[in-house]
């Protein structure tokens, strides 16, 4: 356990945190959006907003777990860029996209979008204590709430004075979805990280809510797995099992309910979120590697840097639930090294591939773009160190 919790830690340190600090944009603020698979630098790439705040988000929890005066700048840095550039003066909310100097380019809107900042702001407070981050942070939560509702959950996509329009960025496989899994599980991750550092009891209503929609409209009971995309009143418009999701919303409902505190709820949820957990053990996991996804039972077996981060924490997860799953654990442990394996790039100034096929040959996309961010094998690091070994305080 120690050898693993250590290899991780040093990954951590030695390779994302330096990797990312590599791309900080010192003339136009913010991080650079861009490095091709032959780990070149586009200087002039458009800077996603969700990307910014994802990186805002990564850096204040490592300052928050590491305490060096480096991530608390690399944290600002991110923080001046979002709140100087990416937040909307004029009509409220969090755009698309920027030019790589700071120009909106694409001025939509979306709820998935807004709450990624929310996610990020709610962290950086908790770092560094800035009131004016946990301030914007609520502005966006009642603007969610004012602007982005309907009568049955929440909707998505909307142009820059939030009129709604055709979901085409959350939207996949052929649908056009009004509501995803994707951003309800998303937005719920965003509210649970603004009420644990206030408490607001009214962000605590919404986040049983959306418990509720999850519970009863997003899990599919007889299928042991959640529905991806519906309709505006939560009909499924396709058989798509997407694996990562599942694993990914486990753990993350897992921390809702404890973070929330709510005993009837932790004693409902927490049954599908264990089945989950199983199903994905049993049905998915191919020993050591996580697939894509499966679409009208076709399996993708693609295999993505980002599930196979989601795969970790949540079997882990899973294994601290309920310590008599041990084959959770040693699971965890034989994905982490397929990833040292396949996926983590050993050519200089890299990070992970993106993807890699079934016979594990890396696929020639991007090392960084508005998708590929240190979110989620960053915080796979950070769950490994606080889950399962001491809170390592070494410099960097």
């Amino acid at each position: 356990m120690e050898k693993f919790v250590n290899q991780i830690a040093d990954h951590l340190k030695q390779k994302l945190i330096p990797f990312w600090e590599g791309l900080k944009d010192t003339q136009y603020g913010g991080y650079f959006g861009y490095m091709g698979y032959d780990r070149k630098v586009d200087p002039t790439f458009e800077k996603g907003c969700i990307l910014n705040s994802r990186i805002l988000w990564f850096f204040s929890n490592a300052y928050r777990l590491l305490e060096t005066e480096n991530l608390k700048e690399d944290a600002e840095h991110a923080y001046r860029f979002l709140k100087n550039y990416c937040l909307d003066q004029e009509y409220g909310g969090i755009y698309w996209s920027l030019t790589y100097d700071g120009q909106k380019k694409d001025d939509t809107k979306h709820t998935y979008n807004q709450a990624f900042a929310i996610y990020a702001l709610s962290s950086y407070y908790d770092a560094v204590k800035e009131k004016e981050a946990l301030q914007t942070a609520m502005q966006l939560y009642q603007l969610i709430e004012e602007k982005c509702t309907d009568e049955y959950g929440y909707l998505e996509a909307f142009n820059r004075t939030f009129c709604p329009e055709d979901n085409e960025k959350l939207s996949e496989n052929g649908v056009m979805a009004e509501k995803t899994m994707n951003t309800l599980l998303h937005l719920l991750e965003a509210y649970t990280e603004l009420y644990r550092v206030t408490k607001d009891a009214a962000v605590g209503e919404r986040i049983r809510f959306m418990l509720d929609l999850f519970e009863q409209k997003v899990y599919n009971r007889e299928l042991g797995r959640q529905e991806v995309f519906f309709d505006r009143s939560w009909n499924s418009l396709l058989d798509l099992y997407s694996y990562g999701h599942d694993i990914e919303t486990a753990w993350l409902v897992d921390r809702t309910l404890e973070v929330l505190g709510d005993i009837e709820y932790t004693k409902r949820i927490q049954k599908i979120t264990a089945e989950i957990t199983q199903n994905v053990f049993t049905y998915v996991l191919e020993y050591n590697a996580m697939p894509n996804e499966a679409e009208n039972g076709v399996r993708d077996r693609t295999r993505v840097w980002w599930v196979q981060a989601e795969a970790i924490v949540g079997f882990i997860n899973g294994y601290q639930k309920n310590p008599k799953h041990i084959e959770y654990l040693e699971a965890a442990k034989r994905i982490w090294n397929y990833i040292e394996t396949v996926f983590i790039d050993k050519r200089e100034g890299s990070e992970w591939f993106w993807a890699v096929d079934p016979n594990d040959i890396p696929l020639k996309k991007p090392i960084v773009e508005p998708w590929k961010c240190p979110y989620h094998n960053g915080r796979m690091c950070m769950e490994v160190m606080k889950r399962l070994g001491e809170s390592d305080k070494n410099k960097v």
